[in-house]
């Protein structure tokens, strides 16, 4: 389990924080900053790391926007809203699952990925880090697709849902960068296959829907993906969507 694992500008003004296999980051613009997705619980201390790395404060921060509500986007979302004071962003059919966090649909039960020791990992640093008990968020604002969100980075909302039925993910045109999320990732959790690949059907709600949703990937052209585990993958949008069809689900 590693936690606080901090890269800086993997895009212009975009850092990356890997905490237990999960990937989320922050996006500086004219001295603020906006934060994409909340890891896992213990990314709060990661947090506070990573923002005295960029020598920026917690009163910096704009907001938490959300690919998603698993519990490992979930992390610390809801302590940023209360002790920050600090908004929480997802599209409208997500906010069911923000409340729910470990309600969430999938097509197939996890006990046959266990033969995976990649998967073994994943579950251990789950439990280590106390993902099962992350808080619901008791309010949360909400954007729709192809809204250009008024917060650092003016990151463009592209709705790809099948991960779970209200996935985004977030544009970057003038970093030409891509957050992806769990829509598309180049480390499967699972299996530990690596490169462009859409998430397991052990994790995914509609995994049809899930590679429909590449499509939209791959329409913003953009150079960088930055995905919600995996490293960040360079060889542009339209490729990556590509190696992910070509990869199939797990």
């Amino acid at each position: 389990m590693v936690l606080g694992r901090i890269e800086r500008d993997v895009a212009q003004g975009v850092h990356r924080i890997c905490d237990s296999l999960v990937n989320w980051y922050l996006v500086e613009d004219a001295g603020r900053v906006t934060v994409v997705d909340a890891g896992l619980p213990p990314s709060w201390e990661s947090l506070h790391r990573a923002l005295a790395e960029i020598g920026r404060i917690a009163g910096d921060l704009d907001a938490v926007i959300l690919t998603h509500a698993h519990a490992d986007h979930l992390g610390f979302a809801e302590r940023a809203r209360t002790e920050l004071d600090i908004p929480v962003w997802a599209h409208e059919d997500e906010v069911w699952l923000t409340r729910h966090p470990l309600r969430y649909k999938t097509e197939r039960l996890p006990i046959p990925y266990l033969r995976h020791a990649e998967a073994r990992r994943s579950l251990r640093g789950l439990l280590r880090t106390g993902a099962l008990f992350t808080k619901a968020i008791g309010e949360v604002s909400t954007f729709e697709d192809g809204e250009t969100l008024d917060l650092p980075g003016r990151p463009r909302v592209i709705y790809t849902p099948g991960h779970t039925f209200g996935h985004c993910s977030f544009h970057l045109p003038e970093r030409d960068v891509v957050i992806s999320g769990d829509a598309l990732i180049t480390l499967d959790p699972y299996t530990g296959a690596e490169g462009p690949r859409v998430a397991p059907r052990a994790a995914t709600a509609d995994s049809r829907q899930a590679v429909r949703s590449l499509d939209r990937l791959a329409e913003t052209g953009a150079e960088t993906i930055l995905p919600g585990h995996g490293e960040p993958w360079r060889g542009g949008a339209v490729e990556a969507a590509q190696r992910a069809r070509s990869a199939g689900v797990a």
